[in-house]
């Protein structure tokens, strides 16, 4: 995630002036097992995606209190999820997908952590009808939202969130931003295929391809807590945050699990996280604390 290859694809979209179509996923629920254990081992914490997602829930602890309830949405294989509850002991998580196998896929992972702050719910991210209105102290959706259909349906889903979210509750969005160019989305999806499987590397190009834009988030985001705030890797969105922070993420158990956490990396996972911290840094979104 880092070097001057990507250098060169990021100014490049910084200076292109096309706009890529959005092509949606051509499975816009994944439930094949194939594509599930390909996703899943890429997210593990030896995965290419483990440093994106230790990342991830770094910058969602302003989001979250102890003693909180949260929902995350669109949890797929939990590995998102295991690391925000991992961080978060004191702090009850539901995670709701709509496919089967992708939840029997969670409930593997979360066994394997030996976390008991999570449940599991089968549900319609547009349709949360098993949730009362303000029932939850924050939602989070991470690498989710480009799955939707199209901006109706991120309209949707974004206003039940809303709904179910407590008045002033956290909020925290992760997703990938559409690039411009054919060649950088290429880029990125092929750039580690030696370490991910061929069937991870075109779900990846899809997704990449599926995103929104930043200008389609953020209109869909209006519903949430006013006070949420964007940011987005420097020269182009690669990557997207949306936050709506209630603290400044630094209590003592969460920010000590995640040094502890941190310092098991292998050194390769380190690079990758301090690179991707760098692109947001750059782009104005430094983590809440130092983790070394």
């Amino acid at each position: 995630m880092s070097g001057p290859v990507m250098l060169a694809h990021m100014l490049l979209e910084r200076l292109s002036w096309r706009k890529q179509p959005r092509t949606p996923e051509p499975d816009l629920v994944m439930d094949d097992p194939a594509q599930i254990a390909a996703f899943q081992a890429c997210g593990r914490r030896d995965g290419v995606l483990g440093p994106v997602y230790f990342y991830n829930a770094v910058q969602a602890l302003p989001a979250i209190l102890p003693g909180d309830r949260v929902l995350d949405l669109a949890c797929g294989p939990a590995n998102q999820l295991a690391e925000m509850a991992d961080l978060n002991p004191d702090t009850e998580f539901v995670g709701v997908d709509i496919a089967p196998h992708m939840l029997a896929q969670a409930r593997e992972t979360l066994a394997q952590h030996r976390l008991d702050n999570v449940q599991l719910t089968q549900a319609d991210i547009c349709r949360l009808e098993q949730f009362d209105d303000a029932s939850f102290d924050a939602v989070t959706c991470t690498l989710s939202l480009h799955h939707l259909e199209d901006t109706l349906a991120l309209a949707q889903a974004l206003r039940e969130a809303a709904r179910v979210l407590r008045p002033g509750g956290g909020v925290f969005l992760a997703d990938f931003g559409r690039l411009r160019r054919r060649a950088t989305q290429a880029y990125f999806a092929h750039d580690r295929e030696a370490e991910q499987s061929p069937q991870f590397t075109q779900d990846y190009h899809n997704s990449l391809r599926a995103a929104f834009s930043p200008q389609e988030l953020r209109a869909a985001a209006q519903v949430l807590p006013a006070g949420l705030r964007w940011h987005a890797t420097a020269l182009a969105p690669f990557l997207l945050i949306a936050r709506h922070p209630r603290h400044d993420g630094t209590h003592g158990p969460a920010a000590a699990r995640a040094r502890q956490r941190h310092a098991r990396m292998s050194a390769a996972q380190q690079r990758d996280l301090q690179a991707l911290a760098g692109w947001f840094r750059a782009g104005g979104l430094s983590l809440p604390f130092p983790l070394a």
